[in-house]
């Protein structure tokens, strides 16, 4: 099986690199999908995510591990009944829901110019609506790092700083795995590698040091 990384809003695929390296040293065959948010409408990029699944799926099974605005873009583009559905699905950090942080990130004007439509889609309650479930078995890893109190935007709530673990819920029954890491790094924690293998399934036997 082979397997897809796709990175967050404002990364690159050198974000999922380490998590990568980790997979491949334990067997595992992969791909990275890279977008760029400021140049690239998120139908567009969703179109060509698309076509990339299409071309995985036509020759061999495959799994995804998406992070953040990755997970969003996955379930879109899986919304082409035309595409063989992924063996599984990992999502880091996935906000499924609103994530509240959107509409002040996007109040930020060089911010806005970054993010462009991706970041828009954010901000927007319809726009999570339209957006389909997944039928593919999938996991949620969520941070817990964030900070908590009265002056956080998130107040009491558990979240890894950028996404409260409430908004990576799907589905009310989701059995979320909650890891204590930060939002932008949690792919690069060993934990969450080895909860990322396990889900889908690569033999972590392989390599014999899990010590980084």
């Amino acid at each position: 099986m082979k397997i897809l990384l796709i990175h967050g809003l404002s990364r690159t695929p050198l974000s999922l690199s380490s998590l990568e390296s980790y997979l491949q040293e334990r067997g595992a065959t992969t791909e990275q999908f890279g977008y760029l948010a400021f140049a690239e409408s998120f139908d567009s990029i969703v179109e060509r995510l698309s076509v990339h699944c299409q071309a995985i799926a036509s020759s061999e099974p495959y799994g995804i591990v998406a992070h953040s605005l990755g997970g969003i873009l996955i379930r879109a583009a899986l919304a082409n009944n035309s595409i063989k559905l992924p063996e599984h699905i990992v999502m880091l950090g996935t906000p499924n829901q609103p994530p509240r942080l959107a509409p002040l990130a996007w109040k930020l004007l060089p911010f806005r110019w970054w993010i462009r439509h991706c970041g828009f889609n954010l901000t927007n309650p319809a726009f999570f609506k339209s957006l389909p479930g997944l039928t593919s078995p999938y996991t949620i890893i969520a941070g817990t790092l964030g900070p908590t109190g009265g002056w956080s935007p998130f107040g009491n709530e558990v979240n890894d700083g950028i996404v409260a673990v409430s908004e990576t819920f799907l589905s009310d029954l989701d059995p979320i795995i909650e890891l204590p890491v930060w939002h932008t790094f949690m792919m690069n924690d060993l934990t969450v590698k080895k909860t990322v293998a396990r889900a889908l399934g690569v033999n972590q036997h392989n390599k014999i040091n899990d010590d980084n």
